[in-house]
């Protein structure tokens, strides 16, 4: 992927460093994999406000896209690797041998024209899809399955990636994007390969008009507030505010989040830390 500094030609210009999209090989998305998408605008069901500074920003709609890769043996050619506004990988529509066609999440390496299949005897290669029962050791798989046939769950955003470090009985052992060792059922479904558009994190939006046309509303600080409106709110002059926490008092850094007693404690290995987890 890569990156795009703009010169400076406005104030908005200045900051901003873009996408060059030089993977993208379409603006027209397929109409026959496109669905509705309403903005809830931070709403919930009782039209309430249950998110703050969410609201505005452009329509746009919703590509269908194949999470489950259980159209097995049969194979698809790659026809276009496009943009999608609301993921920040990219994603590939397939053309598969029998006349359907579906989208996917677009792996690094992966171009038009280039055959992808998924299925058990499937050869480990970018773009295919297999139990991880079927892998060696070490390769690098993206939208993992929890449970078998569920679709995948994990390592679905730009440049993730999870590695394939042992195989047991019933499990597979992952190192998780976050560092975290963790086991998943063996005969789970994965695709092998690391996301597309890795240098997602390094953008810059470069005005915060971009980002009103993202949704996204001006955030303004705790401390910045008074008493009565934010824990850290108060206070004579420019004060600190104490300790980072949230608008309801919770603490924002170091307080543990995670339930006690979880049932998915027994699968995790060694947590994102370094340390093993308590049982």
């Amino acid at each position: 992927m890569a990156l795009k500094k703009y010169k400076p030609v406005t104030a908005g210009t200045r900051w901003r460093i873009g996408n060059a999209y030089a993977e993208i090989t379409t603006s027209t998305p397929e109409k026959s994999l496109l669905e509705k998408a309403k903005s809830t605008a931070g709403r919930n069901a009782q039209g309430r406000r249950s998110m703050r500074y969410m609201g505005g920003g452009n329509k746009k709609m919703y590509r269908v896209i194949d999470f489950k890769r259980n159209k097995f043996d049969i194979p698809a050619t790659v026809a276009t690797i496009e943009y999608d506004p609301n993921r920040t990988a990219f994603i590939a529509l397939l053309n598969y041998a029998d006349g359907e066609k579906r989208y996917i999440l677009a792996p690094q390496g992966l171009e038009v024209g280039m055959t992808v299949v998924s299925g058990n005897a499937v050869a480990p290669e970018v773009g295919n899809a297999l139990m991880m029962k079927n892998m060696p050791l070490g390769t690098n798989v993206h939208n993992i399955e929890m449970q078998p046939g569920q679709g995948g769950k994990i390592a679905r955003s730009a440049g993730a990636s999870a590695q394939l470090t042992n195989k047991e009985e019933k499990y597979a052992v992952l190192k998780m994007p976050s560092g975290e060792l963790r086991k998943v059922l063996i005969n789970c479904f994965a695709t092998v390969g690391v996301l597309s558009n890795s240098d997602h994190s390094l953008e810059s939006m470069g005005k915060a008009g971009r980002n009103r046309w993202k949704g996204i509303r001006p955030r303004n600080r705790g401390v910045a507030m008074n008493p009565v409106d934010h824990p850290m709110g108060g206070g004579e002059g420019k004060a600190s505010g104490g300790h980072p926490r949230s608008r309801t008092g919770k603490y924002a850094k170091g307080e543990k989040t995670r339930t006690l007693g979880k049932g998915s404690d027994k699968l995790i290995i060694q947590r994102k830390n370094g340390n093993k987890i308590s049982k």
